[in-house]
């Protein structure tokens, strides 16, 4: 499994999942499975565009795995928009932009807490004025 940390402007996105109801109304990094044939960055890059009707770049990937289920891991790479406004398309009811200040006023899956906090943590090591690079 692969998941975005969408940066745009020194913020991160956040997804609210609206299925299945186990995870209906907690936040994630969008993303998704990897199909036979793909790498992960493809998976990616395809995900954004079916979930969120985005066109996007993987970047640098997150460290660290972390377990969803028995045999599916979740990795994280941080994404760049290249076109599109995201919408939630699929799996989603709501998009939010947050703000490394903000991390906390979202109610994040356990599994996405780590690379959320790694991609804060670098939004945040960036001068404000140059923000827009790093996404």
């Amino acid at each position: 499994m692969v998941g975005a940390a969408v940066c745009d402007r020194g913020r991160l996105l956040a997804a609210r999942r609206s299925a299945p109801p186990a995870l209906a109304g907690r936040w994630e990094l969008p993303g998704g499975k990897v199909e036979d044939g793909e790498t992960p960055e493809q998976a990616l890059v395809r995900e954004l565009r079916e979930e969120l009707g985005v066109e996007a770049v993987a970047q640098d990937r997150i460290p660290g795995e972390w377990v969803l289920r028995p045999g599916f891991v979740l990795q994280v790479w941080t994404a760049r928009l290249l076109s599109g406004r995201p919408r939630p398309l699929q799996d989603h009811d709501e998009l939010r932009w947050l703000l490394p200040c903000e991390e906390q006023q979202v109610d994040w899956l356990d599994q996405d807490r780590p690379a959320v906090a790694e991609a804060m943590r670098r939004l945040s090591a960036v001068p404000v004025q140059q923000r827009g690079a790093l996404s």
